[in-house]
């Protein structure tokens, strides 16, 4: 039954040993041990240096490589000490170098521009490699581009360890002409993507002997060198890294170090468009939000071609690498690269002060369109022209730039990567949290942070458009609460299974303190899978921690960059911002009040919000069976109601009695949302959580996780109110029923801050 509400619909879920056949094809070991490829991390080295004015040189490209060569110490090299975790660099597409070498191969490629690079690495097996090639080749013909040839990329293998070139791939380009289908060089770059990810899928799907097969560049701008060598190793191991033709005006570098990982050739950065030093710890539900959303979104500059890229995140990737793919999308999808950046990974603008009105509303309109992909982290990204970076609003990844008076910018995760006389540097400065640092090299000049969101919040009236659709819980007229039940307080806390202990040293502090109590020596009883009580669901759970070095932050003193509000309703086409996609309810706590929730439930009496009880409980008699039917009631249920309009779903268990059990609230809520998300209609409803079960602050954090939107625990509300009146727990009869609820939820609060901290 845990499975099924976690995975949902078991016909779509993967076994454990599907999931292990999946992980050794992506290139890891398998699951055994201590060790799963979920866990995988990675804290690296990154920098850039371009030139302002976009002045293509070969200098530019030997500079990247120097920067790489002193960033080695933030890398790792293991027992052979050739191999290393992966180092890479990105360069603008040398056009004269290429026309060159494929004139001598027999083919003549067109103006810049109208021809892309792909950088391939397949299988060093001819049979295998010669099968991804055709299915590459396939989908060019198919999607209307010109297939012009390949070229076999020399490479010096003497600077890999032993052990590498034993997974070493061998690596082609591929040379693809712009289709008449394709306007310009941004549509071909969007057919490219469409192009690249159908073969990722078909190849994917052939089985673990095509796990060499792997993209690593597509573009008509930019073309990636990358791989398992050190740092100081990437120049000597590609040929055309030292040739003079080859020119860049950027060059974008990454050096791996792997905390806890396993290093592949597919996850040595710099990906496609960024490279990363830190950690998104977010990952997970960003992933899965994604693919929520994923039948909400359509384009015009997609067309038909919108499923075809799907699944956008493939399993298996690093978090680098998952969030590579999203901002592709984003920019496919019509979103220019600074602001595809500033949804990805906004600024603290809850709790800012010092943030003006209009950037707020920007902000505020995108969090009801796209969750923030969040952890320390610093990005630096570029599409071919524009090059950046951007430190994430914890500040927590170092990263400093220098300018010089002869049009160079280099940026690193620390100075001196790069000897520049102190005479020629006109500007110091480093990433601020939050903040953009942009180059444009066609105009020729540094974009600073301020004027791009100017521009960007100026574009759309988002502060009007948030005053005329956004609702907030606030604002909603008070409604009288009338919930009649057939059970006593004594007997709903015996069907929820209350314990003294936990009303004593858990409930009544939380009333009385605003804060989960301190307690000491740990918690010695068995863990749930062994005990022999009957326990509650949520004891089969454990909150998680970040796994590498990153400190947790302090929810208290850096309550700038946290915030529990939510945003509730339908969720809108993301690759369409308009008015009616900030049309939500915004909740300021995800713990809500019978009251507020009586007020919520008043909104089926409004055309924007139509509100619909589910019913979490099943017949005692009836036993599993009873339990196993409801639970395919309530997913049926939802379903319809989902397909009837309704955009918040209200999941309760308050219709309990001596003839009707409650299914708990943690399986109730799985079950919905994984199968709303594979009925594919998962974005289209909030869910909130009517339960009698939940009262501890991991319980409300564990429904949040498994998909609820908010909770409303009534059972605690209603043991409170009894407390007070008999005067309990010190408890005073003088607290109000508002005081001792509000004082409570801010407990859970500071307790679901605490865990997000983590």
């Amino acid at each position: 039954l845990l499975a099924l509400a976690i995975g949902g619909d078991m016909k779509e879920s993967k076994s454990l040993g599907d999931r292990d056949e999946h992980t050794v094809a992506k290139g890891y070991p398998k699951r055994q041990g201590l060790y799963d490829s979920r866990n995988e991390h990675d804290a690296c080295g990154i920098g850039f240096v371009a030139n302002i004015k976009g002045k293509k040189s070969h200098d530019i490209v030997e500079k990247g490589l120097q920067i790489l060569e002193n960033l080695t110490h933030r890398g790792a090299v293991g027992a052979d000490p050739k191999a290393g975790d992966g180092a890479g660099i990105l360069i603008q597409t040398p056009d004269e170098f290429f026309q060159a070498e494929c004139s001598a191969l027999g083919f003549d490629l067109p103006d810049f521009g109208d021809y892309a690079v792909g950088v391939v690495f397949m299988s060093q097996d001819k049979t295998i490699r010669r099968e991804c090639e055709k299915v590459l080749e396939k989908y060019v013909v198919a999607e209307g581009q010109i297939l012009i040839g390949w070229r076999d990329v020399p490479v010096d293998n003497n600077q890999l360890g032993e052990t590498v070139k034993m997974t070493e791939p061998c690596i082609r380009q591929l040379f693809v002409g712009r289709g008449e289908n394709c306007a310009d060089t941004d549509a071909l770059e969007r057919k490219l993507f469409v192009i690249r990810k159908q073969a990722e899928i078909e190849i994917d799907g052939k089985g673990s002997e095509f796990s060499d097969f792997y993209v690593a560049s597509m573009s008509a701008r930019t073309v990636l060198y990358k791989g398992m060598v050190l740092a100081d190793g990437v120049g000597n191991f590609y040929n055309d890294l030292r040739d003079e033709r080859v020119v860049s005006a950027l060059s974008l570098v990454h050096q791996r170090f792997s905390t806890n990982t396993f290093p592949t050739w597919k996850l040595a950065q710099p990906f496609r468009m960024i490279c990363h030093n830190g950690e998104i710890n977010t990952v997970r539900g960003n992933i899965n939000w994604m693919n929520a959303r994923r039948h909400s979104m359509k384009s015009k500059l997609f067309g038909d071609d919108m499923g075809k890229v799907w699944p956008l995140i493939a399993e298996g990737q690093s978090d680098s690498a998952c969030f590579d793919n999203a901002l592709e999308l984003l920019l496919r999808g019509g979103y220019s690269l600074a602001h595809a950046m500033m949804l990805l990974i906004p600024e603290a603008w809850g709790g800012n002060k010092l943030i003006d009105d209009e950037r707020r509303a920007f902000y505020q309109y995108y969090a009801g369109l796209m969750e923030p992909w969040d952890g320390p982290a610093s990005i630096a990204f570029t599409d071919g022209t524009l090059m950046g970076a951007v430190l994430d609003r914890n500040g927590l990844r170092p990263s400093r730039y220098w300018v010089t008076s002869d049009d160079l910018v280099v940026m690193a995760s620390e100075v001196g990567v790069l000897e520049i006389p102190p005479e020629k540097i006109i500007e110091k400065g480093r990433l601020q949290p939050g903040r953009m640092f942009l180059i444009d090299t066609e105009k020729g000049r540094i974009v600073r942070d301020e004027e791009i969101k100017e521009n960007l919040e100026s574009e759309r009236p988002y502060s009007q458009w948030l005053t005329d659709n956004l609702v907030h819980l606030r604002d909603l007229s008070e409604v009288p609460v009338e919930r009649e039940s057939s059970l006593s307080l004594l007997e709903k806390q015996q069907v929820f299974g209350y314990t003294h202990e936990e009303i004593k040293l858990l409930i009544a502090p939380m009333v009385r303190d605003q804060k989960e109590a301190i307690g000491s020596m740990g918690n010695d009883a068995p863990i749930a899978a062994l005990s022999q009580r009957s326990r509650n669901l949520y004891d089969y759970f454990q909150q998680l921690f970040a796994q590498v070095t990153n400190p947790p932050l302090d929810g208290i003193r850096e309550e700038l960059i946290t915030a529990v509000g939510v945003n509730m309703g339908s969720d809108q086409n993301l690759l369409l911002p308009e008015e009616r996609s900030c049309k939500k309810l915004f909740l300021p706590s995800p713990v809500l009040t019978e009251a507020e929730l009586a007020k919520i439930e008043m909104l089926k009496e409004s055309s924007d919000f139509k509100v619909f009880r589910v019913d979490a409980i099943f017949e005692v008699e009836k036993k599993e069976d009873g339990l196993r039917s409801s639970l395919e009631e309530l997913r049926k249920t939802a379903s319809e109601a989902v397909a009837g309009g309704a955009n918040i779903l209200i999941v309760s268990d308050r219709l309990i009695s001596k003839t009707m059990a409650p299914i708990p609230s943690l399986l109730a809520v799985g079950a919905i949302h994984h199968h709303l998300i594979n009925e594919k209609t998962r974005s289209l409803t909030g869910i909130i959580v009517e339960s009698g079960d939940a009262r501890e602050v991991h319980h409300i954090a564990a429904l949040l996780g498994y998909g609820a939107s908010a909770v409303c625990p009534y059972a605690v509300y209603e043991t409170i109110d009894s407390l007070i009146e008999k005067g309990k727990h010190d408890l005073s009869g003088e607290l109000s029923p508002d005081d001792a609820r509000r004082n409570y939820i801010t407990a859970v609060e500071k307790g679901i801050m605490k865990i997000m901290s983590k």
